[in-house]
């Protein structure tokens, strides 16, 4: 029933989705700090890696998924000037510890910024920004308006959000759909009904953090096989690491349809 109420809204509401990649790195970005490899080392700038992160500008809302460290250079270079939300994935340093400078936004649009997560994320939240959430609030501390979510769908201003539900080793983490686009980071598992909801998406972007066995992400084969398996017209690979290899090497492997996504890539949907 979910998935054909999700269908029914896709079809009824179409229009161009903006993405961009304002970080494919994963926790520690690349070059890491003190690693002399030759990806650390490489003058490609599709080899220097912010932490994952994207924005997505649909016409109606413009809001990123993540907010990590990166955050304000992020914003900064891609001259992000509108922000309506922050959607989080899961609450790890990475995805969550540039929150505090959703500030700018208050002051500039005079506003609340609205932040959709769980509630065990929405505990983490509140614990790392304590001081955003005091009753009696420092001048100038970040506002932000906590929305909980679930494994059900929601609308943000008439955008329709599909959450996919995944594990990060052990922990839980979400994903998203929006009309033709899903993002998905941090997993190493994503059920079969999960995969449901990401069927008939025209891009898919995915995690792959190297080519060796890892407890906690897809490793580059295996993102490569569940992409096989949905056949969606695009998919970009995202939350690299240093340890996969030079960017222009390894896209020489890939099938034709999937790319490593790149700090600063921008596709339309």
């Amino acid at each position: 029933m979910i998935v054909k109420f999700i269908k029914l809204i896709l079809h009824k509401n179409r229009y161009i989705l903006e993405i961009t990649f304002l970080g494919t790195g994963t926790s520690q970005g690349v070059p890491v700090i003190t690693c002399t490899c030759e990806v650390c080392k490489s003058l490609n700038e599709k080899d220097k890696r912010l932490r994952s992160s994207v924005l997505i500008e649909t016409g109606l809302n413009t809001f990123v998924i993540d907010a990590g460290p990166d955050f304000r250079q992020q914003m900064l270079r891609a001259n992000v000037k509108k922000l309506d939300a922050v959607l989080i994935t899961h609450g790890h340093k990475d995805h969550v510890g540039g929150l505090d400078d959703v500030r700018a936004y208050n002051y500039f649009q005079k506003k609340v910024i609205d932040v959709y997560a769980e509630k065990n994320v929405q505990e983490i939240l509140r614990s790392d920004f304590f001081y955003a959430f005091e009753d009696d609030k420092y001048p100038g501390v970040p506002e932000m308006k906590l929305h909980t979510i679930d494994n059900n769908p929601f609308l943000i201003n008439n955008d329709l959000i599909t959450p996919i539900e995944a594990l990060h080793y052990k922990l839980p983490v979400l994903g998203f759909r929006i009309k033709d686009f899903t993002y998905i980071t941090d997993a190493n598992f994503i059920s079969e009904k999960e995969l449901e909801k990401v069927k008939g998406s025209k891009v898919i972007v995915i995690n792959a953090l190297r080519k060796k066995k890892h407890i906690s992400h897809f490793t580059l084969d295996e993102a490569i096989e569940i992409l096989q398996q949905l056949q969606p017209e695009r998919a970009y690979l995202t939350h690299i690491s240093h340890q996969i290899g030079l960017h222009d090497e390894v896209e020489k492997g890939l099938p034709a349809f999937i790319r490593l996504a790149y700090d600063g890539l921008k596709i339309k949907i």
